[in-house]
């Protein structure tokens, strides 16, 4: 099995190596990394470190908590962290620099992750979301190192892909010491593929941890960006498909009477060149967030920066959260209820599907059933700063009354380092 799938993962990378080189390197200003990717990791064998994995933008924000919480749990320990993307490497050294390195994640291939595995040489390994490599975790396993994967979820999509490959899937859940599931549904969905019910525990969301907004965030965005008194309607995370209707009801919506600034932070910020072509066709001047000096931003602002849009929802009167009008399931809701902001999302939101309906559950977010929903909605809570208020406030005090799954999975981890000793 092994065999088979490195020769395939060997097979795939170097076909999509041109196309990475294209498009990640050259034209999104990915690090080539070619020596982590390799293995040959920046990290020295040494002092005991845990070994946290985030693969992008949205887990590195939910393993911020984590890597607080396991530094004040073991502050002897050091802790490292790898990550897939250029994106999420930015964020990584900026939001915790409490990690002694940050490296980005080999290819799964045999050689790599072993070397990557002495190198590193944890006490521990610790995923979040539902990454699992079977070389790195085969490789884990025969260095007797405990993986965990923590946050976990398995979306629709993955079960359905997943049930199909079981027998082979099992093996490699096999090498995983304990996942620490998202919800119930997460923890009976990893057990029918294979996982041992007695390494499974329900911990609940990482991101309802996420640090709330800094007091006088707000104002310092306004300064920042030249708002003035605008209104100001942030659509988050959009993707291909959803920044045409986001353009047209902004259009709308501008009325003359009070301004509106539109805020639109494409999920993937290399696209921001292909959303500017959007909105000239509209007529649309927009500026970027990157070139926004002395001078006025205007009133619709590309957000092309990296690791702003979690902090920069303070500013909102309202939000929509992106990947939900287009079948792309849906973006982290929680981030803005921390801001006690009205939130707007679509109908597609399976890959977020609890946290929807804990917000829409409490009165703290709109769900829309199709894109037409999109402007009337937004009209209506533009006008009507009570009702923004009560959705906010509901968002706010529901996301409060879940939180504890960062001091959860520490604990687990804790219990499942004891039972090693």
């Amino acid at each position: 099995m092994y065999r088979l799938y490195s020769a395939t993962i060997a097979l795939l990378a170097l076909l999509y190596l041109p196309v990475f080189l294209l498009r990640k390197v050259w034209r999104a200003g990915y690090p080539l990394a070619l020596r982590d990717r390799l293995g040959f990791v920046p990290v020295a064998p040494g002092p005991e470190r845990f070994w946290v994995h985030a693969v992008s933008v949205g887990e590195v924000m939910a393993a911020v908590p984590l890597v607080h919480a396991l530094r004040q749990r073991w502050p002897a320990v050091e802790v490292v962290v790898s990550t897939v993307t250029g994106t999420g490497a930015q964020v990584a050294r900026a939001r915790l620099p409490e990690a002694a390195v940050a490296f980005t994640f080999p290819v799964d291939l045999a050689g790599a992750t072993r070397r990557a595995v002495r190198r590193v040489r944890p006490r521990c390994f610790i995923a979040l979301d539902t990454e699992l490599w079977p070389n790195l975790l085969r490789a884990l396993a025969q260095a007797g190192i405990p993986a965990v994967l923590v946050n976990g979820r398995i979306s629709d999509r993955s079960f359905g892909r997943y049930r199909r490959v079981r027998g082979l899937f099992r093996r490699v859940l096999e090498n995983v010491a304990l996942f620490a599931m998202q919800s119930e549904e997460d923890a009976r969905r990893i057990i029918a593929l294979g996982a041992r019910p007695e390494r499974v525990v329900v911990t609940g969301n990482l991101k309802m941890e996420a640090p709330e907004g800094q007091e006088g965030a707000d104002r310092l965005w306004r300064r920042l960006l030249h708002l003035g008194e605008a209104r100001v309607w942030i659509a988050g995370s959009t993707h291909r498909g959803e920044e045409g209707p986001i353009l047209d009801a902004f259009v709308t919506l501008r009325d003359g009477r009070e301004p509106l600034c539109l805020i639109l932070a494409p999920r993937h910020p290399e696209r921001v060149d292909e959303v500017a072509g959007l909105a000239r066709a509209r007529g649309l001047r927009a500026v970027r967030r990157s070139q926004i000096g002395s001078g006025s931003a205007g009133d619709l602002i590309l957000l092309d920066t990296v690791g702003e849009l979690a902090t920069l929802y303070a500013v909102a009167d309202v939000i929509f959260v992106g990947g939900s009008l287009v079948p792309a399931g849906g973006h982290n809701v929680i981030e803005p209820a921390l801001h006690a902001k009205p939130i707007v999302f679509g109908p597609h939101m399976a890959n977020f599907r609890e946290a929807a309906a804990l917000l829409t559950r409490a009165g703290g977010a709109v769900q829309l059933r199709d894109v037409a929903d999109l402007a009337p909605t937004l009209r209506r809570l533009l006008g009507d700063a009570a009702a923004r208020r009560a959705l906010g406030g509901a968002a706010w005090t529901a996301v409060r009354a879940h939180q504890g799954a960062c001091r959860r999975t520490v604990e687990a981890v804790e219990a499942l380092l004891d039972r090693r000793v």
